[in-house]
């Protein structure tokens, strides 16, 4: 079954978690919060996955260094407040129970804090699926090849046995960067035409045809 690849790490939003919609609700709602001009939601959607410092910096331009700690500050309120009615995309549970089953090493390289991360492994159920997690404020930011560096030598595996996981053009160039195979979402925050420009062996459209895929192809 999973016989390609002895290593795949996942992203978390967006990926695995349905919360595209609620970090774009939090970075607009910060913005009202502190009075600046709120991005459109498409630029907003574009910085899910970097860590939260260059994500603001990209949607917020206008945001002075100063001022940085209280956006900051606003958007984990506004994120934090629901972060805990926040789901799993369908099937992503049963489809990570049987990836760890079958004896494949998982990982997750994400934006979130490590405080985030934490926080959603034990809401969702998942955390003592993945062998080795990564987070933006313990590395460089995607698309820099660190986590993956990290994590698959931690878990002792090759770049040509990594897969990784992920919605946004940045974990797919993540991937690139570190010599490791793509595989793109649709479901989350970036449009398949810009995973489609990227070195993704796929582009899947929904959940289920994620682990319609990892269980032909990984």
């Amino acid at each position: 079954m999973y016989h390609n690849y002895d290593l795949i790490v996942f992203d978390w939003d967006g990926t695995l978690m349905d919360s595209a919609g609620a970090i774009v609700h939090a970075i607009l709602a910060a913005c009202r919060d502190l009075g600046l001009p709120e991005p459109t939601e498409e630029r907003a959607r574009y910085v899910i996955g970097l860590g939260l410092a260059d994500a603001l910096a990209h949607a917020v331009p206008e945001l002075s260094e100063d001022a940085y700690p209280e956006m900051v500050a606003r958007y984990r309120h506004h994120y934090l407040s629901s972060d805990h009615q926040l789901v799993l995309f369908p099937g992503v549970f049963a489809m990570i129970e049987q990836l760890a089953g079958s004896g494949r090493m998982l990982g997750v390289a994400t934006g979130k804090s490590r405080v985030g991360l934490n926080r959603a492994l034990g809401h969702s159920g998942l955390g003592p699926f993945f062998r080795s997690t990564r987070c933006a404020d313990e590395c460089f930011s995607k698309p820099h090849p660190a986590m993956l560096h990290e994590i698959m030598d931690e878990l002792g595996v090759v770049p040509e046995r990594t897969l990784m996981v992920g919605d946004t053009t940045h974990d797919l160039d993540m991937a690139s960067n570190a010599g490791v195979a793509g595989l793109g979402v649709s479901f989350g925050a970036h449009a398949p035409e810009a995973l489609a420009q990227t070195s993704a062996v796929a582009v899947v459209d929904t959940p289920a045809a994620l682990a319609a895929w990892l269980s032909a192809h990984a």
